[in-house]
């Protein structure tokens, strides 16, 4: 059997409502608009959160808080995430989206110490917390961190004389 010699279901075959098409059909003349006002007219019809004229509900609340656009969101992985790898293995970004433990595009990986460590590997990551690299460096493993730039020559702090 297709998907197209399924039969239909019973009662799912309505037929469309042709609107405008003189008084017999039921929806003649206005097509089921009523009369005059803005929901009568062609492409009249009000953009979301209007209210009438009314100020408008994101417009009275005030604004608050602030939200940082330079923030840096971290894909989170914990010890016991790396228990599905065998001794010895490098554990790459590339390894870990493949296995599914990191599957949003963010701006890096973490590595939290959360759990158990019992194989030594070598994890690749962007941040780890010092539990983290304690408990990896006990189980044998290592964690290669990118270099940190250092600064710059003309930016870094002088005293001032």
């Amino acid at each position: 059997m297709k998907l197209n010699e399924l039969p239909g279901i019973p009662g799912n075959d309505q037929k469309a409502k042709r609107r405008g098409r003189g008084p017999g059909s039921g929806l003649g003349k206005t097509g089921g608009r009523g009369v005059k006002g803005q929901k009568a007219r062609s492409g009249g019809y009000h953009k979301v959160g209007f209210e009438g004229g009314q100020m408008p509900l994101q417009r009275r609340l005030p604004k608050r808080g602030f939200k940082n656009p330079f923030r840096k969101e971290y894909n989170v992985l914990n010890l016991d995430d790396l228990g599905i790898f065998a001794a010895n293995t490098e554990v790459t970004a590339l390894l870990l989206r493949e296995k599914g433990l990191c599957k949003r595009a963010l701006d890096g990986i973490k590595l939290l110490g959360d759990g158990t460590l019992e194989k030594p590997l070598k994890i690749h990551v962007d941040r780890a917390s010092r539990t983290a690299l304690e408990k990896v460096a006990a189980a044998g493993g290592e964690v290669i961190l990118p270099p940190v730039p250092a600064a710059d020559a003309e930016t870094s702090a002088t005293p001032a004389e």
